[in-house]
């Protein structure tokens, strides 16, 4: 696996295999003791997990890229936000291993200035992804972009709208009849839109009032493509017997009754709604209210809470896969402790004195 010989013309060679079966590295050199101390350190690397193929130094970040990527498993969704990243990154072409700290962070600066801080956020993220790859394939050692700093990003109670009841009215009047009930299945159920525009006549059991959540349309590479829900949120979601009738007189719209494999809101072409589509409809119900489509989700989950629903039952109405992701999105939605003693209390003084002023009237003619 590494040894030292002395060739034909009188220099020393030193050979290395860092992987048993892989490829040998070999070092050329007139003494003895130089070529040896390369093969220590070369060693010595190794057995420490610090080893990188000193081969790689021409490796540009863009290359690097384009055979990491082929490995992965991805959807198309995530290889396009993947792709957007690497080629905003300035440094894409520049060797990997030359890739400094301070590229990272005058990239960082630079975005800050053009894009929301959750986007350049995602960005660097993204980057910083396919730098640890590198760092696993041996080709850097650490990675640059480990604590630079980051736009801050607004704290989710901060930055979350919640539209009101008259402004979700508001937008399903304005709403055109092909995707208002498109709406309503966010506002009323809790689906993303790639869910919504997914829905087909079979996923919707009339008897049990239940909607199953089998399927979402997302955006590809080569148009609008049908997978499975994100993160694995296959669900089945307790519907309001409203939105079922209304989805029952949609279909029978359409004119597709007793066909479960037909799409509740059709394009043109007799596939689902494309996102792009779905989105300019919503543009046009939303008129001059600032929010977009997955505003409707969080109006659906702070009705759960507001009617006591707790986390776990939040949790499998919106498909998130941990009950902590609930939490960190809508934590500051449920009742704090206070909240909670303060109704205990007034509880307690309805089941002694009855009417709310029946304690002031006591009081009163106690003193008359």
């Amino acid at each position: 696996m590494a040894s030292v010989r002395k060739l034909a013309n009188g220099k020393y060679q030193a050979q290395f295999r860092p992987v048993p079966g892989g490829k040998q590295i070999t070092k050329t050199g007139d003494r003895r003791g130089d070529v040896q101390r390369w093969l220590d350190e070369q060693t010595a690397s190794r057995v420490t997990g610090s080893f990188v193929d000193p081969r790689a130094g021409k490796i540009t970040l863009a290359s690097f890229y384009a055979t990491w990527a082929d490995r992965q498993v991805w959807e198309s969704s995530t290889r396009m936000a993947m792709n957007t990243a690497l080629k905003s990154a300035p440094f894409v072409e520049k060797p990997i291993q030359r890739v400094t700290r301070a590229d990272v962070e005058l990239w960082v600066k630079a975005m800050s200035k053009t894009l929301a801080p959750q986007t350049a956020k995602t960005r660097v993220m993204n980057v910083r992804t396919v730098l640890r790859g590198a760092i696993v394939d041996k080709i850097i050692q650490s990675d640059p972009s480990a604590g630079v700093r980051l736009p801050t990003v607004r704290r989710t109670e901060a930055s979350m709208v919640i539209p009101t009841t008259a402004e979700v009215r508001a937008i399903l009047d304005r709403a055109s009849t092909k995707y208002q009930l498109l709406f309503a299945s966010a506002a009323f159920a809790g689906l993303r839109l790639g869910e919504a525009s997914a829905l087909q006549l079979g996923d919707i059991d009339f008897l049990n009032r239940r909607i199953s959540v089998r399927r979402q349309v997302t955006k590809g590479l080569g148009g609008p493509e049908v997978r499975l829900p994100k993160y694995g949120s296959e669900r089945v979601v307790p519907a309001a017997s409203p939105l079922l009738d209304s989805l029952a007189a949609h279909a029978a719209y359409l004119g597709i009754e007793g066909q479960p494999g037909a799409w509740l809101f059709p394009n043109g072409s007799g596939g689902p709604a494309a996102p792009s589509t779905v989105n300019s409809a919503w543009l046009a119900a939303r008129g001059k209210l600032h929010f977009n489509i997955h505003a409707l989700r969080h109006f659906y989950a702070s009705g759960l809470i507001a009617a006591g629903c707790d986390v776990v039952t939040v949790q499998k109405a919106l498909g998130h896969s941990k009950p902590s992701i609930t939490l960190d999105t809508y934590s500051h939605l449920w009742p704090k402790a206070e909240d909670r003693t303060r109704a205990a209390a007034t509880s307690l003084m309805g089941e002694v004195y009855g009417a709310a002023d029946e304690l002031l009237t006591s009081d009163t003619a106690a003193s008359q």
